[in-house]
C-alpha cells in the first residue's frame, strides 16, 4: 500500500475518506518490514507491541497534526500485535488495530498482520449483469445465515466449537440454498466479535472478517462462489454501536474518541456521528465490504437507534436535542445519507437495507426529497401484526381481522422487506411453530399458512435459517440447528413446502415485478372476518396474468367457497399449502375450475372451490374465453 498522503490526510479529517482502511492499520513495506498506522490523537506516546519485537515497544512517530501516529517494524505475516496508546494520565492501553484486516481467534485479542489480498475473483459475469440490473422489479427472497450454527461438525483440538470454515461453509449451504429456492443469502454481521451470543452485533474488529470460520479470504471464496451460481450475498453491519471490551474501540486514547455516549438499552457505545474521522471510519468501513467482498448489498442495523438522540432514554433529565430543539440526530442523518449517497455512486446495483423500527419517514426516499437513501427498509408493522394475529385463538381471529390487512394501508409508502428474522425466534417470543395455535396438526398449518401469507404479501422476503424445519425451540447460537427434525414427517413436510413457495415465487413474475406499487396488488375481499378469508389478486401489472390468492385463515373447510376471477376460462391450482406432499390433509382442488357468469369480489365471474382449513390457495389461468 502507498505512504500515507497529505490528501489521505486531509479527507480523513474533513470526514469525507472513504478507503481509509488502504492507508491506515499495517502494511507491508517491503524489505523495510511492516508500516504501522493508527489515528490517536492529543496523546503524548504511541507504540506498537506484538510477537515481532517479543511484546516489547517500538515508538510511533505524529504525522504533523493529523493525530496520526506510523512507524515501521521488521514483522512477519502472521504476526500479532497490539498499539499502546500512553493517556496524558500515563495509563497504557492495548488496543487492537481499528483497521485490522484479520483478528487472533477467541479468546485472544490482538490484531493479526496480514498481507494484501491475493485472491482471484471470478464473478464478472455476476457483477456486470448486477450493475445493470434494476434490482426493484427482480425477485429478492432472502435465507438469513448466522455462520457459526447453520450446521457444525465434531469438535476438535483445534476446533473445539465444532465451526464450519468458510470453504466448508461453502460447499454445504450454496447448493442448499440454491435447491431450495432462495436467491440472496444475508449473513448476520461477519465482522471480529468478542462474544458468541452478541451473534456478531457487538463488534471489536471493523475491518476483519471473525478468524473463528478462517481466513478473510475464505469468506471471498464462498461469496465468489455464491456469484456464480447465481446467489446474491447482503452483510449486516452494525455502524450504530460497538462494544465496550478493553481492546476495541472504546476509550480508545483514555477518553471517548470513536463514542459520544453509552447506549441506553444495550450496554455499548453510540459512535460520535459528529466527528470527521469517525465518519471516515464507517464510510470507509462499509466501502470495505462492497469493494474487498464483493457484497450486493448491506442491511444497516439499528437505524432507530441513530436516527433518535432520545432513543431508549427515560430519564427527562437525561434527554438531548438538536439545534433546531428536536430530539433527530442530525449528524446520524446526513450519514446514513452519504453511505447512500456513496454506495450508489460506486456500485450499481448494491443496496442497502435499513433495519428501522419506529415511524421515520421517508426512509426509503432519495435523500433530494428530504429521506434517507435507503433502498429497502424491514416492514417491522407487519411482523409485529402478522405474529400477533397469528398467535391468537381461532375464535378471537374475527375481531381482529384489521391486524391482517392494514399493511396494505402503507405497503407502497416505502420499499419494505418482509422480515420472519432471528429477532423474531428468540429471547423467550417462540419458535415460529411452537406460537400457532391448535392441536399438533393445526400448528403446522398454521406455520405453512404464514410463509404463504408472507410470500403472497408485497414487499421482498426474508426468513431466518431453520424456519423450513419447523422447531419447537427458539434459535440458540451455541449449537447447530436441529436438522434431525427432518426425520419427522411433518417437518419434513414444511421443509418441502418452502421449497416449493420459493420456487414459486422465484418463477412468478406477478409476485415480485410490480413488489412495490399497486400495480402488482389488487384487493378482492379484504373484509371477510366472519369467515376470516382474505382475497387478492398479485399481477406483473395492469395487463399481465393475474394470480388468485385465497387464504382461509380459520380451521374451518369452506366447501363450495366462491371466488372472483377476473377472466372467464378454466383456472387451476398454482399451490396450495394443504397439499399432503407437505404434510397437509390433501384437501386439493384437483383438475380445471370452469368460471361461471356469476359475479363475485368486483370481477364478472367467479368458480367454486373447496378451501381447505389454514390455507393458502392460488389460482391461475390456464385457459381463457370470452365472457358472456
Amino acid at each position: 500500500m502507498a505512504e500515507i498522503t497529505s490528501m489521505d490526510i486531509y479527507l480523513f479529517n474533513q470526514g469525507t475518506e472513504e478507503m481509509a482502511w488502504k492507508s491506515l492499520g499495517a502494511w507491508p513495506e517491503g524489505d523495510k518490514g511492516w508500516r504501522f498506522s493508527v489515528w490517536a490523537p492529543d496523546v503524548p506516546r504511541v507504540a506498537v507491541t506484538g510477537t515481532f519485537n517479543g511484546w516489547t515497544e517500538t515508538p510511533m512517530t505524529p504525522i504533523e497534526n493529523s493525530g496520526i501516529w506510523q512507524c515501521v517494524a521488521h514483522a512477519w505475516e502472521g504476526d500479532l500485535y497490539k498499539f499502546v496508546i500512553t493517556t496524558p494520565s500515563g495509563e497504557k492501553l492495548y488496543k487492537a488495530d481499528p483497521y485490522g484486516r484479520l483478528a487472533e481467534r477467541r479468546p485472544g485479542t490482538a490484531s493479526r498482520l496480514l498481507m494484501p489480498s491475493a485472491y482471484e475473483w471470478h464473478d464478472e459475469k455476476w457483477l456486470r449483469k448486477r450493475a445493470k440490473t434494476d434490482h426493484f422489479h427482480q425477485p429478492k427472497n432472502i435465507y438469513e445465515v448466522h455462520a457459526g450454527s447453520w450446521r457444525r461438525k465434531a469438535p476438535t483440538e483445534d476446533n473445539p466449537d465444532g465451526f464450519l470454515s468458510w470453504e466448508e461453509l461453502a460447499e454445504e449451504l450454496i447448493p442448499y440454498v440454491k435447491d431450495m429456492g432462495w436467491n440472496y443469502i444475508e449473513f448476520m454481521p461477519v465482522a471480529e466479535h468478542p462474544l458468541d451470543a452478541s451473534w456478531g452485533y457487538q463488534v471489536t474488529g471493523y475491518f476483519a472478517p471473525t478468524s473463528r470460520y478462517g481466513h478473510p479470504d475464505g469468506l471471498k471464496a464462498l461469496i465468489d462462489r455464491c456469484h456464480q451460481e447465481g446467489i446474491g450475498v447482503i452483510l449486516d453491519w452494525v455502524p450504530g454501536h460497538f462494544c465496550r471490551d478493553s481492546q476495541g474501540l472504546g476509550n480508545f486514547t483514555g477518553k471517548m474518541l470513536y463514542e459520544s455516549y453509552d447506549h441506553p438499552q444495550w450496554g455499548t457505545y453510540c459512535f460520535d456521528f459528529e466527528r470527521p474521522q469517525v465518519r471516515s471510519f464507517l464510510l470507509s468501513n462499509a466501502r470495505y465490504w462492497l469493494e474487498e467482498f464483493h457484497a450486493d448489498g448491506l442491511r444497516v442495523d439499528g437505524v432507530s437507534s441513530m436516527l433518535y438522540l432520545n432513543f431508549g432514554i427515560e430519564d427527562k433529565a437525561k434527554m438531548r436535542y438538536n439545534v433546531h430543539g428536536g430530539e433527530e440526530n442530525l449528524a446520524a442523518i446526513s450519514l446514513l445519507q452519504e453511505l447512500n449517497r456513496m454506495v450508489g455512486v460506486n456500485y450499481p446495483g448494491v443496496f442497502t437495507v435499513a433495519e428501522e423500527s419506529s415511524a421515520w419517514p421517508l426512509v426509503t426516499k432519495p435523500a433530494s426529497e428530504g429521506g434517507l437513501g435507503f433502498h429497502y427498509k424491514w416492514d417491522m408493522g407487519w411482523m409485529n401484526d402478522t405474529l400477533r394475529y397469528f398467535g391468537y385463538p381461532f375464535d378471537w381471529r374475527k375481531d381482529h381481522h384489521h391486524e391482517l390487512t392494514f399493511s396494505m394501508m402503507y405497503a407502497f409508502s416505502e420499499n419494505f422487506v418482509l422480515a420472519l428474522s432471528h429477532d423474531e425466534v428468540v429471547h423467550g417470543k417462540r419458535s415460529l411453530l411452537n406460537r400457532m395455535p391448535g392441536v399438533y396438526e393445526q400448528q403446522f398449518s398454521g406455520l405453512r399458512l404464514l410463509l404463504a401469507y408472507q410470500m403472497l404479501h408485497p414487499g421482498a422476503k426474508l426468513s431466518f435459517m431453520g424456519t423450513e424445519l419447523a422447531p419447537y425451540i427458539e434459535w440458540r447460537e451455541y449449537e447447530a440447528l436441529e436438522w434431525f427434525m427432518l426425520d419427522y414427517d411433518k417437518h419434513r413436510g414444511i421443509q418441502s413446502f418452502t421449497r416449493e413457495l420459493n420456487r414459486f415465487y422465484l418463477r412468478t413474475p406477478g409476485l415480485w415485478k410490480e413488489d412495490h406499487s399497486w400495480d402488482g396488488f389488487t384487493w378482492m375481499d379484504a373484509d371477510n372476518n366472519q369467515q376470516n378469508v382474505l382475497v387478492f389478486s398479485r399481477q406483473a401489472g395492469e395487463d399481465a396474468g393475474k394470480f388468485v390468492c385465497i387464504l382461509n385463515f380459520s380451521p374451518y373447510t369452506r366447501e363450495d367457497f366462491k371466488v372472483g376471477v377476473p377472466y372467464a376460462g378454466l383456472w387451476r391450482e398454482a399451490l396450495n399449502s394443504d397439499d399432503s406432499r407437505f404434510g397437509g390433509t390433501g384437501a386439493v382442488n384437483a383438475g380445471s375450475l370452469r368460471s361461471v357468469a356469476e359475479p363475485m369480489h368486483g370481477c364478472p365471474e367467479s368458480v367454486s372451490l373447496t378451501l381447505p382449513p389454514l390455507s393458502a390457495v392460488v389460482l391461475r389461468c390456464v385457459r381463457r374465453r370470452k365472457a358472456k
